[in-house]
């Protein structure tokens, strides 16, 4: 894109051009059979084509590239390049010449200029060229300014400027899931969809976890030592699709351990997108910080440390239960265990567990059987706190898979 800017009186011009690399030429083959009735000639001038590919005249692609023949598209997170140019085509020299670049977003004014500095003078047909780079971090409209000020042989101030607008896209559609485990481990889905025209190749998608969380990607296959990506060796995303990234957070041990830092709206990090478009031409985006939705417990978390994922039927199985003291008081405990159909503690009920303060732990391990085969829910514990007589019950802890001993099947 080149626009002139013409000062009347004394000719002075501006020339502005956007950098953007070169695009391969493409060409449009045309084909028939030896046996039809052009016969060699379609070949022939093929062949003679000099921007085809010797011996691959038929492929689209072709070994010349193309100058960009208009501005095209800028999208968020690419870095705009422009060359600007003020040339003298007068017969005057001129003093004090300030080139000046700024780019006004609907939330800021920028200086892209390499130097505020004035030059000296500029002598007839000679010219001040300046390179700008800036990463675009903003979708919307964006107006370059070129100003330009100067004084002429006679003492005079002259001053003029030129507006250029351009709009920057969304490139990537970027949506995301958490889901919950049992334990305080965060799953978090990424979707990310290419809404340009053009194909992207992604370099890197990454989580940045805050200061309570560690990461573990989960997008590659293990084979042996390396790992693979579940999206292959080329790892190029087409015009309009998606691809889903998932990510595993756990809680730092000094976070896990306190269990009223992890409430109501947390903050789980950032994603960091980069992508290679046309020649290798680079982009990159980085989210604002996800934040999540906590899970309320209430005022007392029972959690399952450690269970087994087979049992057998009618043998006794130990698990350990981990209650947690969400709430800002201090509790006295009392442990019921309560017999279901299939499920069946052993032990004493009634037991007490003393004192719990706020935000503390406590480990309890635990043995019971059940006299159901198949996939069974473990329930029927009762905490109760005897400061405030409240009680709170727990169904559905956990499953496990209860299967029978003998090679028979006789159970």
């Amino acid at each position: 894109v080149e626009i002139t800017l013409k000062q009347q009186k004394h000719h002075h011009i501006n020339h502005l051009m956007r950098l953007t690399k070169p695009t391969l030429f493409t060409n449009l083959p045309v084909t028939c059979e030896d046996r039809d009735l052009p016969g060699d000639l379609f070949a022939q001038l093929m062949r003679e084509d000099p921007s085809t590919i010797k011996g691959a005249e038929a492929l689209m692609l072709g070994e010349m590239l193309t100058l960009p023949q208009n501005f095209g598209n800028i999208f968020l997170g690419e870095t705009f390049s422009s060359y600007i140019s003020v040339h003298n085509d007068s017969n005057q020299v001129v003093k004090d010449i300030l080139v000046k670049a700024d780019l006004q977003t609907s939330s800021q004014r920028l200086n892209l200029s390499a130097s505020n500095s004035a030059v000296g003078e500029l002598k007839p047909e000679c010219c001040i060229d300046d390179v700008i780079h800036h990463e675009v971090k903003e979708i919307g409209t964006h107006i370059l300014v070129c100003a330009v000020s100067y004084t002429t042989q006679y003492g005079e101030k002259l001053y003029f400027r030129k507006f250029f607008k351009f709009q920057v896209l969304k490139p990537l559609d970027v949506k995301t899931k958490f889901y919950n485990a049992e334990t305080d481990e965060v799953f978090l889905e990424a979707q990310i969809q290419n809404i340009t025209t053009s194909a992207m190749f992604m370099e890197k998608v990454s989580l940045e976890p805050s200061m309570m969380y560690n990461v573990t990607e989960l997008n590659t296959v293990t084979s042996g030592e390396d790992g693979e990506s579940t999206f292959g060796k080329m790892s190029y995303l087409q015009p309009m699709d998606t691809r889903q990234y998932l990510y595993c957070l756990k809680p730092k041990p000094e976070y896990a351990e306190k269990a009223g830092v992890i409430k109501g709206v947390t903050v789980i990090g950032k994603l960091d997108i980069v992508w290679k478009t046309n020649l290798g031409e680079r982009g990159r985006l980085q989210t604002s910080q996800l934040q999540r939705m906590a899970p309320g417990y209430g005022d007392i978390r029972l959690s399952l440390e450690m269970i087994p994922d087979t049992v057998n039927l009618e043998e006794p199985f130990d698990i350990i239960c981990k209650i947690t003291n969400c709430s800002e008081r201090t509790m006295d405990l009392v442990l019921e265990m309560c017999n279901t159909r299939s499920i069946h503690w052993c032990g004493v009920s009634g037991r007490q567990l003393g004192k719990l303060s706020p935000g503390a732990f406590l480990s309890l391990p635990l043995i019971l059987l059940s006299s159901v085969q198949g996939l069974q829910s473990i329930s029927g514990l009762r905490l109760t706190d005897t400061f405030l007589k409240r009680t709170y019950e727990y169904d559905d802890i956990a499953q496990v898979c209860v299967v029978c001993p003998y090679t028979n099947n006789e159970c």
